[in-house]
């Protein structure tokens, strides 16, 4: 197993020590909440952004543990050296069983492809620690219901599991929610929602393992869609009954990458190529238990859009639209009104009232990407303290996972409206 290392810059007598419980990690502020000792595995793009959830979230929330970060790990020793002195972490490890395996871990954070979800989750679970695991929540129906059954056994020992769809935690969707849940638009009738990316249009662009299913399991559909799935889901308080999808992959060969990937970029090795073997579109139509009808679109080729997520919500008494490029706004139709004066108005989310946003800043002064990753921090936080299942749960995950594989055979027999199985 790989030995704990401190990361660069750290104090002659702390290499391989955990903090001290209870003390805060980055500020030397001895505070009184028992901790939560979280353990992370992978540190780039996702890992920044959960590192910046646990290191913030005390600090903004009064949380009832205080989070401490413990270890972080990944394969490169020197790289997960220096995230772990760039993010705040106080030890490294090149071993994700090691960090599983230490007594000073309450909650594994995994930020790893896919393809090591289900693997280091049951690893976890079975060693007594709560978990985090990025969505989606694994490559296969069948590894998502392993993972979700183990979730359910942890739980009876007072465990929790949750999958990290962090769009849920944008004040303005978690405000729509609440809207809806309160019959401001009434019975649903449209559901119509896209989240569209550009960073593939280059044909050169090489072939990173979120474009290899044994890696990411599918591309668009897993990467972008299990987000519009699980938000249209959440947000209406419905889950889907069935699709009917088209997918297609526009570049089939692309140049080998040389080096590591960085965020969603990497550098092309030169002539050799590599098959693509994920999808790098997906559309589909789909309807809810309840008649509503709705439309889903997920691409990485929409050219001129960077992370460009709409969802609108038709109902028989009003509408409500989000678009997370102006993430602190939602848009709201009360077709109750009378005609002469109504129509759709602009609500700015940052009120104290509004949801997460008692403990930010005055109105007015808006939040961004990061704090979706605070804000699940907190939740997750409540969550593990109050002995509580959380939200969104593996079992949530798991049917998200169950829509994406009926995308995909529906997609395999020219677009057949596909049942999701319960």
């Amino acid at each position: 197993m790989g030995q704990p290392q401190a990361p660069e810059g750290a104090g002659a007598g702390t290499a391989g020590t955990a903090p001290v419980a209870g003390e805060a990690t980055t500020t030397g502020v001895s505070v009184t909440r028992p901790p939560l000792r979280v353990g992370m595995i992978g540190y780039a793009f996702m890992g920044a952004a959960h590192s910046q959830g646990w290191r913030t979230a005390g600090r903004v929330f009064d949380l009832p543990l205080n989070p401490v970060l413990a270890a972080i790990c990944g394969r490169d020793a020197d790289a997960v050296r220096t995230a772990a002195g760039r993010h705040g972490w106080a030890t490294a490890e090149t071993d994700w069983r090691a960090l599983v395996e230490r007594d000073d871990i309450d909650l594994v954070d995994i930020c790893t492809p896919g393809d090591s979800h289900a693997e280091i989750a049951l690893a976890a679970l079975a060693a007594g620690k709560h978990v985090l695991c990025e969505k989606p929540l694994a490559n296969t129906v069948a590894e998502a219901e392993a993972m979700t059954r183990a979730a359910h056994l942890a739980g009876a020992r007072g465990q929790v599991a949750m999958v990290g769809f962090n769009y849920r935690r944008v004040p303005a969707t978690a405000l729509a929610r609440r809207m809806v849940a309160e019959g401001r638009i009434g019975r649903l009738r449209h559901v119509r929602v896209a989240y569209l990316q550009d960073w593939l249009t280059d044909p050169a662009a090489p072939l990173t393992w979120r474009l290899r299913r044994e890696h990411a399991g599918s591309g668009a559909l897993g990467d972008l869609g299990a987000h519009i799935v699980d938000l249209a889901q959440y947000l209406t308080g419905e889950r889907l009954a069935g699709v009917s999808a088209l997918t297609e992959t526009f570049v089939r060969h692309r140049p080998l990458p040389a080096g590591d990937t960085h965020g969603l970029t990497a550098a092309s090795a030169g002539g050799t190529t590599g098959e693509v073997t994920v999808d790098d579109a997906a559309v589909f139509t789909g309807r809810f238990p309840s008649g509503a009808l709705a439309s889903f679109e997920a691409t990485r080729y929409a050219t001129g859009r960077k992370n460009a997520l709409r969802i609108e919500l038709n109902g028989e008494r009003g509408s409500l639209a989000f678009d997370l490029e102006r993430l602190n706004e939602l848009t709201y139709h009360d077709g109750t009104e009378p005609g002469e004066h109504a129509g759709f108005r602009r609500i700015l989310v940052t009120e104290p009232g509004h949801p997460y946003l008692d403990a930010w800043w005055p109105p007015g002064h808006g939040l961004g990407y990061e704090h979706t990753f605070v804000h699940q921090a907190r939740d997750l936080v409540h969550a593990v303290a109050g002995g509580r299942a959380p939200e969104p749960s593996f079992a949530d995950g798991l049917q998200v996972q169950r829509v994406l594989a009926a995308v995909e055979e529906s997609a395999e027999k020219n677009s057949v409206y596909t049942p999701i199985a319960p």
